[in-house]
């Protein structure tokens, strides 16, 4: 592990920290309230340009750093939480992150939390918001290329709006996603090495799928976009892995299959780090390194 890592793990060696059997729904509502690492998230610029809006009943936070008035690409960002935790309002600090790195407007979306709005509650948030996109370009400041992306179950939204984009004939510029859920199987070998002690434990991660989508068919893409049946005429992808992550190797399987499929793909691991270290750069040098290859990469192709 980085040292900055094997530190974070000494104090914080698992996500949730708490006995997953005492986690009924009045303490996640408590847990959501609470942030222990919001100083750890980064600063929170003044932007010339932020504004919460609503998409049908899903809320999104729009940021633009560029003052001016000229219509500009739009980069679509899912937060992570394992669909239960996470808010626009926890990500405040990344979404103004992004827009002063891309120079895009960056609509920041609150989709819908398990276990109150169970599968695929989440996934037809992410997807309401992309169609909206595209469907006022104008109500955004928009010149019509649009990207997403997210972290952890962000990048499994991400991934998710990303095939049904392709599937509805609407052009994605790009998608991101970072140390992604992409298959419920939890069966990698990553799973295995990193199962505990490394932030998020292989039963935690079980736990959060068990709360979004219980009794669900595991082969669903809308679940698992892993298990797609095709990948060809994806949009071009930038997949970000954590070298010590359960989610480590599905991220990196989906990158693969995406390659083998002609989509334009680049996948890069951080070596040594943990679960998470992209929403604290606070904690995590490679935090900084990590949004500016993604910035990078989300100018080069929008």
């Amino acid at each position: 592990m980085h040292p900055q890592a094997a530190a974070f793990v000494a104090s914080y060696p698992s996500d949730l920290g708490v006995d997953l059997g005492s986690l009924d729904l009045a303490t996640i509502q408590a847990m959501r309230a609470q942030d222990g690492f919001a100083l750890q998230r980064g600063p929170r610029p003044k932007l010339p340009y932020v504004r919460d809006e609503r998409v049908g009943e899903v809320p999104v936070r729009v940021y633009r750093a560029d003052p001016g008035e000229d219509a500009l690409p739009v980069v679509v960002y899912f937060h992570g939480g394992g669909w239960v935790f996470g808010s626009v309002r926890r990500n405040d600090a990344l979404g103004r992150d992004l827009a002063l790195r891309t120079g895009a407007v960056v609509v920041s979306v609150d989709y819908r939390l398990a276990p109150e709005h169970r599968f695929p509650a989440a996934a037809d948030d992410a997807w309401a918001v992309v169609r909206d996109i595209f469907a006022r370009p104008a109500f955004y400041q928009s010149n019509g290329s649009v990207a997403v992306i997210g972290d952890s179950a962000g990048g499994n939204l991400a991934a998710v709006a990303a095939w049904q984009a392709r599937d509805a004939g609407l052009r994605l510029a790009h998608q991101v996603l970072v140390y992604p859920v992409l298959d419920t199987a939890m069966d990698t070998a990553s799973y295995r090495e990193f199962a505990t002690g490394f932030g998020l434990d292989a039963a935690e991660m079980a736990w959060f799928a068990e709360q979004y989508a219980p009794g669900a068919d595991p082969a669903d893409p809308r679940l698992s976009p892993l298990r797609l049946p095709s990948c060809a005429g994806l949009p071009s992808a930038t997949v970000v892995t954590a070298g010590c992550d359960v989610l480590r190797d599905e991220g990196e399987a989906y990158g693969r299959r995406l390659a083998e499929a002609g989509v334009p793909v680049e996948t890069r691991r951080f070596d040594g780090a943990v679960h998470s270290f992209f929403g604290l750069p606070g904690l995590f040098d490679q935090a900084v390194e990590a949004r500016e290859y993604v910035a990078a990469r989300l100018k080069e192709f929008l």
